[in-house]
């Protein structure tokens, strides 16, 4: 009998520690907060479970690797120059590029919109706002919840300055020379708790977590704004076919669908670990974890004879170069992507011993980027920052 109650209350000691959790608004970042962030580019051997259903799981993620180091650091929403602009606004994150603006509520943590520098890298200013706002985070947030939601951003900017990157053929094409320009995103997220356990990241901490499945489909559009008749008003003309990839439009333009995995903890404001996949769902293409040892990426020490690859010039404007050297005979996988993970190039070569390899960069935007090189079976070479300039 004393076995028997023994083993019950274990049961129930075991249920309790592993029972699924229910994420409330303590959550939500608040002006003040600064949340640490670390990102494996090259996850090796990480199975985030891409079925549904995966209910008491253990993810272990102590082995990914720090590629890079980040941290989003949240401030009073004065504190911007921008707060006109984003009526209801309680914070703002201020990032060398911009300003990002949120509102909190009880039940939602929304991102209102942006203000700074393009994202085509034209060196240009824009004020960009969702409509209706974007929503990051929900609570309460319970194992098997669904939610969808849909919203437009444009990002308006003069025309000029485009206009003259583009071939004649291209700019003779419209009736009417444009006064201004418009990239006009539609964006369709959904978003299903699919799983619940624990998860544990370098450093040794393991986090009681749910498991949200975010899908992000987005359209991106190229619009002119065309005054038929002086002093009249104008209209908006879809231009996304005349434009196609000239100019950088190349990786902007069109639909694209990213798909990540999110942990997410009911005691931690960052996201335990963000696992953004291909879109056929057969590989991580990258994780970001929460950095809670404050680790640095380690420096590259190469003994001779190293397998190795190197880009030049970096930072790059018209072409890079990348010197792969010391590598066995075999088809190697060149890979560029961005910060956020998603591949904007890539290429198989047969390399036997060295090779360098030249890329034009005609439609690829000013920014950051990383680049890898892995063999037929996966094994990554190497993994490094590509900074791209545009005049």
């Amino acid at each position: 009998m004393r076995r028997m109650l023994l083993a019950a209350l274990s049961a129930l000691c075991l249920s309790a520690a592993t029972a699924q959790i229910t994420i409330t608004d303590n959550t939500f970042p608040s002006p003040g907060d600064v949340l640490l962030f670390a990102t494996d580019n090259n996850p090796q051997g990480i199975d985030v479970m891409t079925n549904v259903g995966v209910t008491n799981f253990f993810w272990d993620f102590s082995k990914l690797k720090v590629g890079q180091t980040s941290k989003t650091t949240y401030q009073p929403a004065n504190a911007g120059l921008n707060l006109p602009s984003f009526p209801g606004a309680d914070m703002v994150g201020i990032g060398q590029a911009g300003e990002s603006y949120y509102n909190k509520t009880t039940t939602k943590f929304e991102f209102l919109g942006y203000s700074g520098s393009d994202p085509l890298g034209f060196g240009l200013n824009v004020l960009a706002k969702y409509s209706p706002v974007l929503v990051e985070r929900k609570a309460p947030l319970n194992y098997n919840n669904t939610t969808q939601q849909n919203t437009n951003l444009s990002l308006p900017f003069p025309a000029a300055p485009i206009l003259a990157l583009l071939p004649d053929s291209i700019v003779s094409s419209f009736p009417i020379q444009p006064d201004s320009l418009r990239v006009r995103s539609q964006i369709a997220r959904t978003e299903h708790v699919d799983g619940w356990g624990n998860c544990k990241i370098p450093g040794g901490n393991s986090y009681s977590v749910l498991r949200l499945r975010r899908t992000d489909y987005t359209t991106n559009n190229l619009d002119a704004f065309i005054k038929p008749i002086p002093f009249l008003p104008g209209t908006w003309v879809d231009v996304t076919n005349l434009i196609g990839g000239f100019g950088g439009f190349g990786n902007l333009l069109g639909t694209d669908t990213t798909i990540t995995f999110r942990f997410l903890s009911g005691t931690e404001k960052e996201e335990i670990a963000v696992a953004t996949m291909s879109n056929d769902l057969s590989t991580v293409e990258t994780v970001r974890f929460k950095n809670t040892t404050g680790i640095s990426p380690a420096p590259e020490v190469l003994a001779p004879g190293t397998a190795n690859i190197q880009a030049y010039p970096n930072p790059a404007v018209e072409w890079v170069r990348f010197d792969c050297t010391n590598l066995a005979s075999g088809d190697y996988t060149l890979k560029i992507f961005n910060v956020i993970g998603k591949t904007v190039w890539k290429e198989i070569y047969p390399i036997n011993g060295s090779r360098s390899i030249r890329i034009e960069l005609d439609n690829f935007r000013k920014g950051t980027y990383l680049y890898s090189l892995a063999d037929s079976k996966g094994n990554i070479i190497g993994t490094k920052r590509l900074v791209v300039l545009k005049p």
